[in-house]
């Protein structure tokens, strides 16, 4: 359900592509972006750092899309949150007693702080990457067809493209990660306890 939730904006702005064009597309996606985090402080109190970085790069380049005219600056939204998160994963490598990925999986699962290192570095370089392919996409792809078409493309590959990628790499990170899981503290003891008794 969180999945859909976080989703959500993106959804919106592809169905409005589809019946409307890009610039009622990014109008949605702006509001949606409002209302996501809206609703999610409203429920939890807080805000999510992905959906709060979402939100002030749409706010600003979709808004910029819609004054001008000009889907240039929506077209570089994905680019910057891969590469504003990037730096937020990369800059903790460093930065701070625990990683970004170790701070945010560590109460479900348990792994060596090497592992932990490595993940947050992967996860680092693939947003760059990410950036990047998008920039190709949008602005290098296809540049012998017409403007609406290479404009369709990004889209489709902006929901589908990314999206797919995104899934792939979760998919080798938890192999990854299932090769080094580790007891947690909790789950050893009581094994101790059961078996003692």
């Amino acid at each position: 359900m969180k999945f859909l939730y976080d989703l959500f904006p993106l959804l919106l702005f592809f169905a409005a592509f589809k019946f409307y064009d890009i610039y009622v597309a990014t109008a949605v996606a702006i509001v949606a972006s409002f209302l996501q985090v809206g609703l999610f402080w409203a429920k939890h109190r807080r805000f999510e750092t992905m959906h709060v970085v979402t939100l002030a790069v749409i706010a600003v380049f979709g808004g910029m899309t819609l004054l001008l005219h000009d889907d240039t600056f929506i077209k570089w939204k994905p680019t910057l949150v891969y590469w504003i998160l990037s730096a937020l994963v990369l800059a903790s490598q460093w930065f701070g007693s625990k990683t970004v990925i170790e701070r945010m999986m560590s109460s479900q699962i348990a792994l060596p702080a090497m592992v932990w290192r490595r993940l947050n570095l992967s996860w680092g370089i693939f947003f760059t990457v990410l950036g990047a392919i998008n920039l190709y996409v949008a602005f290098y792809y296809g540049l012998g067809r017409d403007a609406a078409t290479r404009q369709e493309i990004w889209v489709n590959f902006k929901v589908f493209g990314l999206l797919g990628i995104t899934m792939l790499f979760v998919v080798a990170q938890a192999f990854f990660m299932a090769k080094h899981i580790q007891n947690k503290p909790e789950e050893s003891e009581s094994a101790t306890n059961r078996s003692a008794d």
